[in-house]
């Protein structure tokens, strides 16, 4: 009885000491600098989100900020990388509702979004913006649809299959445009080349895109949102201009690796959202066109069962597939 007694209790012990480490290890984390991958080019939307928040995550969690730019298969890249990571100090940050288009459009995945991947915080919201080379001789998109029935029209897409192309495909459907889509790797590709005139339209986040318009290097036609936007109180919404309920955009959030644990997971979207909702960045961003937009763990894995859901009616629509 008094062994018995005595390897429970060693038991009881061991048990305890084990809780306290796994309690204390979640509570430290993160143990080293944390890498974060943003599968585009840098310049696009997610780039400049991950930039803005480097420096103020680096000193709530006390480690180095490692931004990592992994373009390539439509953010898919980028995103397998993070999904088979298995340090716990890989995150994602990229446009939510790419990735959720993903499952729909590739017949081969190599990774599954919804259980290798656990969403940690949404933080941003850019809609799309309609913009033309300055030669483009259209002001809006009736006569930029007109244009299209007589001139080639090469329209840059900044990754096939991503939600600027499927947007660009639906603005189409919807006004009976006519374009040739030209991929790219990244936004900031896509950008450069319209600028150049070796394309001539392109959809693109607001955040990556204003500057340009702004500059000049870029005549904007109509934005993506429901309702106008502040900052360009002129232009119309697609919406109006005969796409009657269109509404697109880019969502900017970070993801994990399934494995992350909770309570590192519950730490890391608590710092994430108290920083993109500080003064002075939520008012950086706003300048260039992106509302900052947060979501909890929750909210931001119901909100991509949702995505993945409606995109995937598009897809099956645009009978767009890619190996």
């Amino acid at each position: 009885m008094v062994r018995t007694a005595r390897v429970a209790a060693t038991v009881t012990v061991t048990a305890l000491t084990l809780g306290a480490g796994s309690a204390w290890a979640q509570a430290a984390w993160p143990t080293k600098p944390v890498r974060i991958i943003v599968p585009y080019t840098p310049g696009g939307s997610s780039d400049i989100i991950a930039r803005a928040i480097q420096p103020m995550l680096s000193e709530a969690l006390k480690q180095p900020i490692i931004i990592d730019n992994k373009p390539g298969a439509s953010g898919n890249l980028g995103a397998d990388a993070v999904a088979k990571s298995n340090d716990d100090h890989t995150l994602l940050m990229c446009d939510v509702t790419a990735l959720a288009i993903s499952p729909s459009l590739y017949t081969k995945l190599s990774f599954n979004p919804s259980k290798d991947l656990k969403g940690v915080a949404m933080l941003a919201y850019s809609p799309h913006m309609l913009v033309v080379h300055p030669s483009v001789p259209a002001n809006n998109l009736k006569e930029l649809v007109a244009l299209s029935k007589t001139t080639k029209i090469d329209f840059a897409v900044t990754a096939m299959g991503s939600a600027p192309h499927l947007a660009g495909f639906a603005v189409a459907a919807a006004t009976g445009a006519k374009w040739e889509y030209i991929p790219y790797k990244g936004g900031s590709q896509a950008v450069t080349d319209t600028i150049a005139g070796q394309t001539q339209v392109l959809m693109n986040g607001m955040l990556a895109t204003l500057p340009f318009v702004q500059s000049g290097k870029l005549k904007v036609l109509g934005v993506s949102k429901a309702t106008r936007v502040p900052l360009l109180p002129n232009v119309p919404t697609i919406a109006e201009q005969g796409a009657p309920g269109f509404e697109s955009g880019t969502w900017q959030g970070i993801l994990a690796p399934a494995s992350l644990p909770p309570a590192a997971v519950n730490k890391l979207s608590a710092e994430l959202i108290r920083i993109i909702r500080s003064p002075d960045l939520r008012a950086r961003l706003a300048a260039q066109g992106a509302e900052v937009s947060t979501m909890n763990p929750t909210e931001f894995n119901t909100f991509f069962a949702k995505e993945r859901q409606n995109w995937a009616g598009v897809v099956a629509k645009s009978g767009i597939k890619l190996d």
